[in-house]
């Protein structure tokens, strides 16, 4: 399975979709097809946790004031469900190898993973 999950008005994935050779790859934009317990579930599979999923950079995580509240794995996980902005953004998920953000190290894996 080759997919990346991302948000088309992020400019950072388009950014990122845009050096990428996207031939075979299904695009799933989290705000128009949320994300579903399944796909997150595998997400997590690959991943070992949902922390590592979570965005802590969203405007709603200092709005709800998240970061002075102890999150747990349960936590993590419900709150990317209720909301979409929560998901790292972009995750791909290239055969059973999973990329997750935005970082350069991340973006040049993936790339390398794709060619």
């Amino acid at each position: 399975m080759k997919k990346i999950y991302y948000l088309k008005t992020c400019d950072t994935c388009k950014r990122i979709l845009n050096q990428l050779p996207l031939d075979g790859i299904t695009l799933q934009e989290i705000k128009t097809e949320p994300i579903t317990l399944q796909q997150l579930e595998e997400m997590h599979k690959l991943s070992g946790n949902y922390e590592a999923l979570f965005s802590k950079r969203a405007k709603k995580y200092k709005e709800m004031d998240l970061k002075n509240q102890s999150l747990t794995e349960i936590d993590f996980k419900q709150l990317i469900l209720d909301e979409y902005t929560f998901l790292k953004r972009p995750v791909a998920i290239i055969n059973s190898e999973i990329f997750i953000g935005n970082s350069k190290k991340v973006v040049e894996a993936l790339k390398e993973a794709l060619t």
